[in-house]
């Protein structure tokens, strides 16, 4: 058994795929852990209200992420994964999508200043909204899709430990009173361009990979490709991030801190499985270019690893919300844990629904009935959304995100079995 285990992981791919998962496990690691070790200390020191300020304003420029990323993230670690040993190609993808993400970061800027100076409930609090605006450019220089789809993972985790370690080791010593509530996003966007400058400069060290002009074509072609997953991405908006921005405009900064911060230790448990994701699509993507069928007897193999481990993340949050909210939050934040209770079955909806979309639909080249999907769930959110929250407020947003994941996951996991994907059973048609 161990001689078998031991040939198992020897193979190259393997081995890659190995060390890939052990660096996104440390960066997912980095990503969740970090900012808990600060969630006590800022929900205490910033008290709901301002705690409520910053998530909302973090779920206001969370739009302009979406516009920005525009799908790469898949699209563009799936062309440079196929076309890895190409450089000439690598550069013109590298080149087109860093193009088109610098053009769609100054139109989102463009945009957040029509927002702020157009409504009082932003323009009360502009400059906080426009500190915030600089993860957008982090994320823009930040080209995590490249490294993705070259397989090399470990980059990725130096840059965001450090710029993350920063970042936390920061919070304790610059932000002492509520009155720094300013600080906060400051502090995380610099540590988002710190790591974006220094991912352009390893790109060109390490992989003699640089920027050059390319032609209108293929642009177009690039904006394309994406389409489909960034209609996608509007729609997952629209039932996340859309749930703190619809509680923030019909509630008040309090109610969206309650729920804030439940939402952040969900999203801390959750992020667990990042790097299974991140690990396992390029991969995946690889394989099924060369052989569906085993690309989707290896996806199988995964489903049920990632079922069973999400199913025990689920039951652990659920039966230790009480604790959770304490030890994390405090006693202030007794109106969490019910909050917590209702979502705690997210990692396991989110957990299949991943295996379901990302790693089987979008990989097998269904794009368009995974956005058709994604499309039918968000507009099931806004629906539940304008009912629930002005009747129930943050239990109303609990439930409206709970009930929009279990009808994505069910939805996805039918087509796939009604057209030739079958996780269960054999697939005649692959």
């Amino acid at each position: 058994m161990i001689k078998k285990l031991k040939n198992k992981f020897q193979s190259e791919d393997n081995k890659r795929l190995l060390s890939n998962f052990i660096s996104l496990s440390v960066l997912q690691g980095a990503n969740y852990i970090l900012p808990l070790i600060t969630l006590p200390y800022l929900v205490r020191v910033l008290g709901v209200e301002y705690f409520g300020l910053l998530a909302f304003a973090g779920a206001t420029i969370a739009y302009f992420n979406i516009l920005t990323d525009y799908g790469f993230n898949l699209t563009a670690t799936r062309e440079i994964s196929i076309h890895r040993d190409n450089k000439e190609k690598v550069i013109e993808i590298f080149s087109s999508v860093m193009t088109i993400k610098i053009i769609l970061m100054f139109v989102s800027l463009f945009l957040l200043a029509i927002l702020v100076f157009s409504f009082e409930k932003f323009s009360a609090h502009a400059l906080v909204y426009f500190l915030t605006f600089g993860t957008v450019v982090g994320q823009v220089l930040f080209p995590v899709w490249f490294f993705q789809g070259m397989e090399r993972m470990k980059y990725i985790t130096y840059l965001n430990i450090l710029s993350k370690l920063i970042f936390t080791v920061a919070i304790f010593i610059f932000v002492k009173e509520q009155s720094d509530y300013w600080v906060v996003p400051l502090l995380t966007s610099v540590g988002s361009l710190v790591a974006g400058i220094w991912s352009l400069i390893l790109i060109y060290k390490q992989f003699d990979v640089k920027f050059e002009f390319q032609k209108i074509e293929m642009i177009k072609y690039h904006l394309k490709e994406g389409w489909h997953i960034f209609a996608s991405n509007i729609a997952i908006s629209l039932y996340t991030v859309s749930t703190t921005f619809i509680l923030g405009i019909l509630t008040n900064n309090i109610i969206v801190g309650y729920y804030a911060a439940a939402d952040k230790i969900i999203q801390a448990f959750k992020g667990l499985m990042g790097p299974v994701s991140q690990t396992i699509y390029p991969y995946i993507s690889k394989k099924v270019s060369i052989s569906k069928k085993d690309g989707l007897q290896f996806i199988r193999k995964v489903a049920i690893y990632v079922g069973g481990f999400t199913l025990l993340v689920s039951a652990f949050i659920f039966i230790f919300a009480n604790f959770l909210v304490n030890l994390l939050l405090g006693s202030q934040y007794q109106e969490s844990v019910f909050i917590l209770k209702i979502m705690a079955i997210l990692p396991l909806l989110i957990g299949l629904s991943n295996i379901f979309g990302i790693q089987t639909m979008v990989t097998f080249g269904r794009k368009k009935p995974f956005s058709k999907i994604l499309i039918a769930g968000s507009i099931l959110n806004l629906i539940l959304s304008f009912i629930l929250v002005p009747l129930y407020q943050h239990i109303g947003s609990a439930i409206s995100v709970v009930l929009v994941e279990s009808f994505i996951t069910v939805a996805m996991f039918v087509y796939l079995q009604k057209n030739g994907l079958n996780l269960i059973g054999e697939n005649k048609n692959v």
